[in-house]
């Protein structure tokens, strides 16, 4: 221990020495671009269309992936981080040291041997993203004294974490936190431990969107005698199936397992140029990035996707308008302003002696009036509660298939727009339903008239020759006066009997325009005060659900969503059990 510390401070000069936190980093970080970009965008634009709908828990974890994709850009593009993690006792510092050609982690049986993450960087220029990482200046070393290390892996950083089962707290914390950091994680498992649950359920099927940056790998392979090691491995890899993570295998992407011996050197090599050709590439970051955007989505699926078509269709409109038209007593208006346009036409073509009548039935009975038919008229509580009912249901019927942030959005919209629409209606309705002075003459009624005083014309002139013939005045002669005064007493009704008729095609047009009119009117309004204010709220749904397909990265969702289907990047991740029970025993044994 004194000769290792001897060695640190006289590092700390040297220019292979430590690396401190104020060394020389400038910020190369690149833009993202692309896919990653869109999603980005989509998801940062999701997040602000959705803060007062959707609850701000649900939204951290998003908060928090577009936080650090833009943290992430800041620094340097041209370095990779990868995590080694693993149990207590698999050997990952001895495969640490291995790969960093020198001893720098301490290994040994006291349990846990590593207390804080170690930090081995083959390149300068690091300093930021192991600030990031919190990582202190007296824990990062480089590789090799003399020299930046092997060209194959300029760019890497390599971190030593605390074993993630160790029974301190605060290193299975510290655990946690790096690995929400860093662009890749390197698994190491033995031949002990490779099924344990702890492992599986925590870790890897919740990381199984991610692994593409990932590597699994089975340590201390030497101490299995013959075909054991290809055993352990082939059902390592089915209990990475099980937990949903894709294998890399046969040049598609996925996690990379490989068997090694960190202790004798074996596979050491293979993971070393596997190492390299994945920090060459330089696009861990952004892999992780995108599984990190795909869970983000995942989680967020119940908020922005569940089953059914919602919206509001021309019939949901059509049921909201009748019940607001019946509401303001639309049907009623129409028929009193139908039956008001007979009754003048009435007035106006009917017998002149019927209309003396019934003018003498009314000075002889004083209040007596003509029979008409019962005008049913809505009463003011009644009308109200057609209102609400009428905005329940068409706030229902919008927020049927929404989740239910947006549904429960959709029926506040509609809440507050029915607040006062029945009194807006009853103005409006005052307004648009009051008769004017006179309906609307048509042009044969003058005709109609004329015709109705010449029957009468033709009455008076026939009693009068009678009553001239009686006098002495005219020569008798019965017939022709009889006959004229016959015509006049007969055509006055028949006259009136077809103005009636021809007076119903125009009357009742004329109803159905008031009733038209109070339609409109009570449609407008319910429109301006509900229908526009749910359709907005139905349209912005529509508009974060286009956004977190973009998110998702799979196009444009059939329907409503895709129910049933796998979210890119292990959206679903986590969903198979039926291994945890095999798992937990075969670990326990």
């Amino acid at each position: 221990m004194i000769a290792r510390r001897a060695r640190t401070r006289s590092d700390e000069s040297g220019p292979e020495g430590l690396l401190t936190g104020g060394g020389g980093h400038v910020p190369i970080g690149s833009p993202y671009a692309g896919p990653l970009r869109t999603r980005l965008d989509a998801l940062g634009e999701l997040v602000g269309l959705s803060r007062t709908r959707v609850d701000a828990t649900v939204l951290a974890e998003a908060g928090r992936v577009l936080d650090e994709a833009s943290t992430r850009q800041r620094l340097s593009s041209r370095h990779t981080v990868v995590a080694i993690a693993g149990a207590t006792g698999s050997g990952k510092s001895t495969l640490f040291n291995a790969l960093a050609g020198v001893p720098i982690s301490e290994t040994g049986l006291r349990r846990p041997t590593t207390a804080a993450p170690i930090a081995c960087v083959w390149s300068d220029g690091a300093a930021g993203l192991l600030d990031r990482l919190a990582i202190p200046g007296r824990l990062r070393r480089k590789p090799l004294a003399g020299g930046d290390g092997d060209e194959e892996l300029h760019g890497l950083v390599l971190v030593d974490l605390p074993d993630h089962d160790s029974a301190v707290t605060a290193h299975r914390d510290q655990v946690d936190r790096v690995l929400g950091l860093v662009d890749a994680v390197i698994w190491v498992v033995d031949p002990e431990k490779y099924a344990d649950a702890a492992l599986h359920e925590r870790y890897l099927r919740p990381l199984a969107g991610h692994a593409e940056v990932t590597f699994v790998v089975l340590n201390q392979v030497d101490r299995l005698p013959g075909e054991a090691a290809e055993q352990v491995l082939d059902d390592l890899r089915r209990l990475l199936d099980e937990d949903g993570m894709a294998l890399g295998e046969y040049d598609e992407p996925g996690a990379t397992v490989l068997a090694v011996s960190a202790l004798g050197g074996q596979g050491v090599g293979e993971l070393r140029e596997l190492l390299g050709r994945f920090v060459q590439e330089r696009t861990a970051a952004e892999r992780r990035l995108a599984a990190d955007v795909a869970a983000a989505a995942g989680r967020l699926r119940p908020s922005y996707l569940a089953d059914g078509r919602p919206g509001l269709g021309e019939r949901s409109r059509e049921q909201f308008n009748d019940l607001l038209a019946w509401a303001v007593g639309a049907v009623a208006a129409g028929e009193a302003a139908e039956r008001e346009w007979r009754r003048n036409a009435g007035r106006a073509c009917g017998t002149p002696w019927l209309r003396l009548w019934r003018w003498y039935e009314r000075t002889r009975t004083p209040g007596a009036e003509a029979p008409q038919e019962p005008l049913v008229v809505e009463e003011e509580a009644t009308a109200r509660q057609r209102v609400e009912q009428a905005v329940r249901t068409v706030a229902d019927e919008a927020s049927t298939g929404l989740p239910a942030p947006w549904a429960h959005a959709v029926r506040e919209a509609a809440v507050r727009g029915a607040e006062g629409l029945p009194e807006a209606l009853d103005e409006l309705a005052a307004t648009a339903a009051a008769p004017s002075a006179r309906p609307p003459r048509p042009a044969w009624w003058p005709a109609a008239v004329l015709v109705q005083a010449s029957m009468t014309l033709l009455q008076i002139f026939g009693a009068l020759w009678l009553l001239g013939q009686i006098v002495g005045v005219v020569p008798p002669g019965l017939l022709p006066p009889a006959l004229i005064m016959l015509a006049g007493i007969v055509g006055g009704p028949v006259v009136e009997w077809a103005c009636a008729a021809g007076a119903k095609g125009p009357a009742r047009r004329y109803g159905q325009d008031v009733e038209r009119r109070l339609r409109e009117t009570a449609a407008g309004c319910g429109r301006a005060r509900v229908l526009d204010p749910v359709s907005a709220e139905l349209m912005r749904y529509r508009e974060v659900r286009e956004q977190f397909a973009a998110v998702s990265g799979v196009g444009t969702l059939p329907g409503n969503g895709f129910a049933g289907s796998a979210l890119p990047g292990g959206g679903f991740a986590g969903t198979r059990g039926t291994g945890a029970g095999r798992r937990g025993s075969r670990s326990s044994g």
